[in-house]
């Protein structure tokens, strides 16, 4: 089944697209998922309405990408399917996941490749997430910065970022920490994208503190630029695959003290690595 019977509905011009008429409860054959594949790459994110899955429905859809992925905190986890976080916030809750713009446990060594969140309840206002488009980023930046970012790399860290975050955790000997390209090529795309984001990356290593102070501080805010992002209107039954390769996601928490619920599967992904 080749990749043009996807029928897709962009979403803005640099980031996102709908795809219409897909059941994600059926099975796929390994053309169908090419298909969703490259076009992933290519619009960073995917949104399904109206799905109804079963938690193994849902982690057989992502299991087509990949092996699915163990987070390293997260406390929340649906009883019998460790593999599936349990995403879920109300009048109790201190603080969501997903608060600022990130791509998920990026201090992994191997990042995951992308998440697959499906929303089984919504507030009645409020509660969308936004993503942002990472080769849009990276196209923004001037030639002589690309030139300075290029083969630089920068270390996201875990312990900052989890220890003592979540209510109910129970705490790890420690949290994972690794060294990715500032700049990373995406395997299926080919195309560069920045990699670094607010909840995890902590320094450019090549640099100065203050230097790379300086320099992060302006590539985070070149993230929230509102023209490298789309928007995304959760309904029950909607579904989201964001690629964590070339994208970042912000969760508003602006519908406290509502209820909001969903499950979410990770997908393992590889070494980031840039090609010049």
């Amino acid at each position: 089944m080749a990749a043009a019977r996807l029928e897709l509905r962009k979403t803005t011009p640099r980031c996102g697209a709908e795809v219409i008429g897909l059941d994600l409860s059926q099975s796929f054959d390994e053309d169908r998922i090419d298909a969703l594949r490259r076009a992933l790459a290519e619009h960073c994110v995917l949104f399904f309405r109206d799905q109804r899955l079963t938690p193994e429905q849902q982690k057989a859809f992502g299991r087509h990408f990949g092996e699915l992925h163990l987070h390293p905190a997260w406390p929340r986890l649906l009883e019998g399917h460790p593999e599936i976080m349990e995403i879920y916030a109300d009048a109790n809750s201190t603080r969501i996941a997903g608060e600022d713009w990130h791509s998920d446990v990026s201090c992994d060594p191997e990042p995951p490749l992308g998440t697959i969140l499906y929303m089984l309840e919504v507030p009645p206002e409020g509660g969308d997430t936004l993503f942002a488009s990472m080769y849009a980023a990276y196209d923004a930046l001037s030639t002589p910065m690309k030139r300075l970012l290029e083969g630089m790399t920068a270390l996201h860290d875990g312990e900052t970022t989890y220890r003592g975050r979540y209510d109910g955790m129970q705490e790890a000997a420690s949290y994972p920490s690794a060294e990715h390209p500032v700049i990373r090529t995406h395997p299926v795309s080919g195309r560069k994208a920045l990699f670094v984001n607010r909840i995890f990356t902590r320094r450019i290593l090549q640099l100065e503190k203050h230097e790379s102070d300086a320099v992060l501080e302006m590539l985070f805010r070149l993230v929230e630029t509102p023209e490298l992002q789309c928007r995304f209107r959760w309904q029950p039954g909607s579904v989201a695959f964001w690629d964590n390769r070339c994208a970042q996601h912000h969760a508003l928490w602006d519908y406290y003290p509502q209820r909001r619920r969903g499950l979410r599967v990770t997908i393992k992904g590889e070494r980031p690595v840039y090609r010049p």
